[in-house]
């Protein structure tokens, strides 16, 4: 069965959630990102021509092409939080299947295989295997461990607590931070026990425990979401 609701448990027992994004909207995406490189393959070779096509610049302008056709995606994805002009004009993102920041191994994966996707025509393998994934994955995502989702906007954040903002302690990896945040956005969405369990499972890097871990913790999510 098809859903787009996209679900994955961290060690800490919190769940992050987002909505995988469906053929349509991942098409129109694609569609916008091939204008823009169509653009870009046009002006290239209008400069070309203005400053006197020869051998060297026909071959300049196969390797912008080339470039762009398979690294455009890559460094989008990677350097802008998985999203290329076209994802982000639709609201979508490439993410790791962890829903952590998509890598360049993983994004490079990802669109290299393309071209199986494609096959026979018209992105037709890919087509098939988004509508029996479950996830809407096609078979680069599914070789790179990827997911496309939609980027919640900010104002849909959930309201968060009133609390001073505190200074990560050193140590603190990348996974950890992942949980604080989804712990401090949904401080509403869990009991204040069930909060306080989760609290305690870092003491290791607290020293706190109880009540006083949770605020501290909190205090840690406001900082790490921006707050000053």
């Amino acid at each position: 069965m098809l859903d787009t609701s996209y679900t994955v448990e961290t060690p800490e027992g919190i769940d992050l959630q987002a909505q995988a994004a469906g053929p349509v909207p991942r098409i129109l995406a694609y569609a916008v990102d091939l204008f823009y490189r169509t653009l870009i393959v046009v002006a290239l070779w209008v400069g070309l021509m203005l400053a006197g096509l020869n051998t060297a610049g026909w071959g300049l302008w196969l390797v912008g092409s080339f470039l762009l056709e398979w690294f455009y995606p890559v460094v989008f994805e990677v350097l802008r939080n998985g999203q290329t002009p076209g994802k982000q004009a639709f609201g979508l993102a490439v993410v790791n299947a962890n829903l952590t920041p998509v890598s360049w191994s993983a994004s490079l994966l990802r669109n290299l295989l393309r071209f199986a996707d494609f096959l026979p025509f018209a992105y037709g393998i890919g087509l098939v295997s988004m509508t029996l994934s479950g996830q809407f994955r096609r078979l680069g995502d599914m070789a790179a461990d990827t997911v496309v989702i939609y980027r919640a906007a900010q104002g849909a954040r959930t309201s968060l607590p009133e609390l001073p903002a505190c200074v990560p302690p050193r140590g603190l990896d990348a996974e950890d931070q992942r949980a604080i945040i989804s712990l401090t956005e949904r401080h509403r969405d869990l009991s204040e026990a069930r909060q306080q369990e989760l609290a305690g499972l870092l003491e290791p890097v607290t020293g706190k425990t109880g009540a006083n871990a949770l605020q501290f913790l909190r205090g840690i999510g406001l900082w790490l979401l921006g707050a000053r």
